[in-house]
C-alpha cells in the first residue's frame, strides 16, 4: 500500500471522522481508523460499534490496500506538519511508514479485518433532503434531548418521516421541541425512529448549511445519510417515544409578545442570582409588562422589568431558566409569542406567525 497526499486533503477528512473515536475502548481497533486504498481513492473509517463515518478522498493510489492506524495519532501528525506538505505513507512488516520533508514517523497498525464495519442496510425508507434543512430541524430541537436518562428512548432525537414531512422532536420530560420541515419523501405511511445522542451530535457537526442534497435512507435498526464524500451511519434506539403531541398545550388564553433578544438578555442576567441547582426563576406579568425574579439560598435576589404585548390577566408562574434561555437562543425571528393558560400548566413559545417550530416548557413550584 502505497500513496502521497497533501496535508489538507488528509486532515479534513480525517477531523470530520475522528469525533467517534473513543480515548477509553474495550476494543483496540476501535481507537483506530480504516485505511481503504483502492482505484477510486481513499476511504477513511472511524466507529464506536454505534455510529460509523466513512470519508472518501480523491487520491491517485501508487499500491493498493487496507489497514488500521492510531486515529489520533495519524491526526496529530497531520495537524502538527506544515501547510501544503505532501504526506507519503508506506506499509511493512505492520508498521506504517509517514514521510514528509525531512519529518518520519513510524505508526503501529492492526489489521483490517478486525474492524468491525457496518454491512449495507436493507432501508424501507428513502428520501433526499438538503443538507441546510436537515441541519436546522436537528440544531431547532437537540437541546432538548435527555442526558443518561433511565428512560433511554429519550436520550436521542425522534424523527418522524411522514408524506410531504419531516418532523424532529426532542423531549427531556420537563421540555419539548418540535420542528417541522416540508419534504418530499415519497411514502404514504408515517414512520418514526429515534436516533441516539451521540449520532445527533456527529450528524450536526458533519451537516453543511448548504442546498447540497443529501440522501437519507432508514431501515429497521440503522439510519443513514449520504453525501457525495461522506456516509454517516448510525444505530436506532430500540424504543418507542412518547405522545408528544398530547404534551403540545392547546387554547391556552394568554398570549405574550415579546422581543427575543431583550428577553433573553433580561432573562440572562436575572439568572445569575437563581439557586444554581434548581435554576428556578419567577415571572409576574401585568398588562403590557413583565418582572423576572430569581433568588437563592445565599438570600441574594435578581429583579427585572421590561414592556411587552400582554393583555391578559396578572399571572406569577415559575420556570428553569436554562430551559427558556435554550428555547430563546434556537428562535431566529426579532419576536417570540409565549402563550399560557395558568400557573400550573405548560408553556408554548413559538415564533409569530408559524407553527413551524413549537417549543413546550413545564412551569416550576418556587
Amino acid at each position: 500500500m502505497k500513496f502521497t497526499i497533501d496535508r489538507e486533503s488528509l486532515l479534513k477528512p480525517l477531523q470530520q471522522v475522528i469525533g467517534v473515536v473513543e480515548r477509553r475502548q474495550t476494543l483496540p481497533v476501535l481507537g483506530n481508523v480504516l485505511i481503504i486504498a483502492d482505484d477510486k481513492g481513499l476511504q477513511v473509517t472511524a466507529t464506536d460499534l454505534e455510529v460509523e463515518i466513512q470519508a472518501k478522498i480523491a487520491v491517485e493510489i501508487e499500491e493498493g490496500g487496507e489497514i488500521t492506524l492510531p486515529a489520533r495519532k495519524l491526526v496529530d501528525i497531520c495537524k502538527a506538519l506544515p501547510e501544503n506538505a505532501q504526506i507519503r505513507f508506506t506499509f511493512k512488516d505492520q508498521k506504517a511508514q509517514i514521510n514528509s520533508g525531512k519529518s518520519r514517523f513510524t505508526l503501529a497498525t492492526l489489521p483490517a479485518a478486525d474492524f468491525p464495519v457496518v454491512e449495507e442496510i436493507k432501508s424501507d425508507c428513502q428520501f433526499a433532503i438538503s443538507q441546510d434543512k436537515l441541519k436546522e430541524c436537528i440544531e431547532r430541537t437537540q437541546f432538548s434531548m435527555a442526558q443518561q436518562d433511565v428512560r433511554y428512548y429519550l436520550n436521542g432525537l425522534m424523527l418522524e418521516i411522514g408524506k410531504g414531512l419531516l418532523r424532529t422532536v426532542a423531549t427531556d420530560g420537563h421540555r419539548l421541541a418540535l420542528c417541522d420541515m416540508d419534504v418530499d419523501t415519497g411514502i404514504s405511511h408515517s414512520r418514526q425512529v429515534i436516533v441516539p445522542r451521540k449520532g445527533i451530535q456527529e450528524l450536526q457537526r458533519l451537516l453543511e448549511t448548504s442546498v447540497d442534497q443529501v440522501q437519507v435512507e432508514v431501515g429497521t435498526n440503522h439510519i443513514r445519510v449520504r453525501s457525495k464524500d461522506l456516509c454517516f451511519t448510525s444505530k436506532l434506539v430500540d424504543g418507542r417515544f412518547p405522545d408528544y403531541d398530547r404534551v403540545v398545550p392547546k387554547g391556552g388564553d394568554k398570549l405574550i409578545v415579546a422581543d427575543r433578544e431583550l428577553f433573553r438578555q433580561a432573562l440572562s442576567r436575572t439568572s445569575i442570582l437563581s439557586n444554581e441547582k434548581y435554576r428556578g426563576i419567577r415571572l409576574n406579568l401585568e398588562k403590557n409588562n413583565v418582572k423576572i425574579q430569581a433568588h437563592n439560598p445565599e438570600q441574594e435576589e435578581a429583579d427585572e422589568e421590561f414592556e411587552v404585548d400582554y393583555q391578559g390577566s396578572a399571572l406569577e408562574i415559575g420556570f428553569n431558566v436554562t430551559y427558556l434561555l435554550d428555547v430563546l437562543s434556537s428562535v431566529r425571528s426579532d419576536n417570540v409569542e409565549i402563550t399560557l393558560s395558568d400557573s400550573n400548566s405548560s408553556c408554548l413559545i413559538q415564533q409569530p406567525g408559524t407553527d413551524q417550530y413549537r417549543y413546550v416548557v413545564m412551569p416550576m413550584r418556587l
